[in-house]
């Protein structure tokens, strides 16, 4: 009765909040072996400061390199969708990729690697094939403008993707994956590390032929697609890391990335990425810690002439980002963090009459106050300068977490975002497919946010309950309007960038995870999202659908001191949604329907066998119950039916060691 008593206690609590499961501090004697790694493990996107997960004050969602495995994730794309409920990518006409993150579109969404940003738009956001998940040891993810130290980008979040460190002596890591239209996946990593000297050597490389899709008679939309482009990526990394003392640690990184697209003949599509930095983090005593970094990023877009042997580059979008950051820890736990970041922006485009070129520079202040093991308040303030049009902006953050019992946390956060228009808003004009020109807007004034987030976490014996709501209201959103005419030219329709209106959106999101001593485990994770937005447009990409669901449920076993078994099934379901669109993009003078998108869910089943810890196969049955679309429009799978994939992945310094 007690015990009864205790979970319907633990249920009820839930509704002061919400935070990710993997914060919870399960009971050791919950999971066999006592592997409780997760809730010790440090993070660092929502401080900037290291904090064990479990007592970080700022909701932060951490994917972990188990949960990146169990995935089987090529790039960041493919783990977010697997992982993270709320999120979806949809297509254009060229079926570059947009993103929709509970309700805020990819430009509100900052994607950093070890906290540095990354240059390039495809479509609204960064090239995500080039985010391999080969060298990832985590993802963090803090949704909303509730850390006031990042800026305009973060409106709607922050993803922090971590790369790994090693501390054994060498490793070599080798896997390849097969799959149906010829996909082809393979990896290399290699590290070392002797005395004050450690390395990674990375190498990845994709490709995937291209296949055509049918689409039912009577398409109820004008956005179909009858092909799916294949593509062939290329991906290499090094990473340097030097501890010449125990209080100096020295870094330096390279990385390039190509991606080859045959959208037409002849004339195929090519993407590139040169990318360095340097790195050093000092420790100056026991209560301030330094750390400095410079990053380059450069992201190009090219057309090859395979007639005349010639690479045409028509886009080039370069970074230099410069940081420096300060930590002092007051009495034994306050910490007081004062930060800076220079970044230099330049576009390069066909599109625009001349490269167009920011420079911006921010000062952020945060300081942690520990009332009590009880009581934890953070606050903090940002300021923001930019050079295009002198636009600066000063923005506050409040986050305050609370531990009534050993096993509850609840915490609530207020923060303040803006998100200035970028370069391309500004000033890339270019032709949409023969229908319009899209224009630039160079007097588009920067969207801001108020966010609000409430979240609560439980853990009752083996379970882990977890629920969240936050609410956002944008002002100033910007967006592309109406197709118009210009005086004059009654041919071309055009369509310009404008600060269109307010948006709220609503959000939800609940969470449920075990594991059994027998190796069985569960988690669930459920989002809500609803948006309101102002302004008679018709959206140019579909919105978010307001339910969806991610699921797995896996099983492992050590046959014995040579083999392991494990069995997963994990899936997703998203709900259907409506659209508001043009009957004819060539004609708006005809008016908007209605459509409505269906919900659909896909469902994968994986096996693998592992000998010796360091050699594992795997066999995996992607879209289980042979779905396919009836009309394959912007956000609908890219699946053609079920699809079988196999796998083999080497560690060969785990099988040396065993022998």
């Amino acid at each position: 009765m007690m015990r009864r008593l205790t979970i319907v206690t633990a249920l009820l609590s839930l509704c002061f909040g919400w935070i990710s499961a993997e914060e919870a501090e399960p009971l050791e004697d919950a999971f066999e072996g006592g592997d409780i790694t997760t809730m010790n493990s440090v993070v660092v996107t929502g401080t900037r400061t290291p904090r064990r997960l479990k007592e970080t004050p700022v909701q932060t969602r951490v994917i972990t390199r188990e949960e990146i495995l169990k995935a089987d994730a090529t790039n960041i794309q493919d783990l977010l969708q697997t992982e993270l409920p709320g999120v979806e990518f949809t297509y254009a006409m060229n079926q570059q990729v947009s993103m929709n993150l509970s309700g805020f579109s990819g430009l509100g969404i900052l994607f950093l690697v070890d906290g540095e940003p990354l240059a390039g738009e495809t479509l609204d956001n960064i090239d995500f094939t080039r985010l391999s998940m080969n060298d990832v040891e985590r993802v963090e993810i803090v949704q909303g403008a509730t850390s006031a130290l990042y800026g305009s980008s973060a409106a709607g979040g922050v993803i922090n993707i971590i790369t790994r460190q090693d501390t054994v002596p060498w490793t070599l890591h080798l896997d390849g994956r097969y799959a149906h239209h010829n996909q082809q996946r393979y990896n290399l990593r290699q590290s070392l590390r002797q005395g004050i000297y450690a390395h990674t050597l990375t190498f990845s490389r994709t490709s995937s032929d291209g296949y055509d899709v049918h689409n039912a008679d009577n398409d109820v939309s004008a956005r179909t697609f009858s092909h799916v482009f294949g593509d062939d990526t290329w991906q290499a990394g090094y990473r340097l890391q030097l501890d010449p003392t125990e209080r100096l640690r020295l870094g330096g990184r390279l990385g390039f990335f190509r991606r080859t697209v045959d959208r037409a003949a002849d004339m195929p599509e090519r993407y590139y990425d040169y990318t360095g930095g340097l790195r050093a983090e000092w420790t100056l005593g026991e209560r301030d810690r330094l750390e400095a970094s410079y990053s380059f990023d450069q992201y190009d877009k090219s057309r090859y002439q395979s007639v005349r042997g010639l690479n045409v580059r028509q886009y080039s979008n370069v970074r230099n980002a410069a940081r420096l950051l300060w930590n002092h820890r007051f009495r034994q736990s306050d910490m007081f963090t004062l930060g800076a970041d220079y970044l230099y922006d330049y576009l390069m485009s066909n599109n625009i009459e001349a490269p167009a070129r920011q420079q911006s520079f921010d000062l952020y202040g945060q300081y942690d106050w520990r009332i009590s093991p009880r009581w934890e308040l953070v606050g903090a303030l940002r300021y923001d300068w930019l050079s295009e049009r002198s636009l600066s902006r000063l923005t506050p953050k409040l986050s305050a977490c609370y531990r009534p019992a050993e096993r509850w946390t609840l915490r609530a956060s207020y923060g303040m975002g803006f998100r200035a228009p970028s370069l391309k808003e500004r000033y890339h004009d270019f032709d949409m497919a023969g229908i319009w020109i899209v224009e630039g807007n160079a007097d588009l004034r920067p969207e801001t946010s108020h966010s609000v987030q409430f979240s609560g976490e439980v853990t009752v014996e083996r379970w882990v309950f977890t629920l969240s709501g936050r609410y956002a209201r944008v002002f100033d959103r910007i967006a592309t309007g109406i197709p118009y005419h210009k005086a004059g030219d009654t041919r071309q329709l055009y369509l310009s960038y404008l600060n269109l209106g307010d948006q709220n959106v609503y959000g939800a999101e609940a969470s449920v995870s075990t594991r059994w001593t027998c190796g069985l485990g569960l988690k669930l994770d459920y989002a809500f999202c609803h948006e309101d937005v102002s302004g008679e447009t018709a959206n140019a990409y579909t919105p978010i659908r307001p339910h969806s669901l991610t699921a797995r449920l896996d099983w492992e076993r050590q046959l014995s001191s040579l083999w392991a078994l494990n069995v997963g099934l994990s899936g997703r379901a998203l709900s259907a949604v409506r659209n508001t669109e043009f009957t004819d993009l060539a004609d708006p003078a005809q008016g908007t329907r209605s459509v409505r998108y269906p919900g659909y869910t896909l469902w994968r089943l994986q096996a693998g066998v592992r000998f010796r810890d360091g050699a594992t196969l795997t066999a995996t049955v992607d879209n289980l119950f042979n779905h396919r679309p009836d009309y394959y429009y912007y956000n609908a799978p890219l699946t053609t039916g079920t699809n079988f994939l196999v796998g083999l992945s080497l560690d060969i310094d785990r099988l040396c060691s065993k022998r």
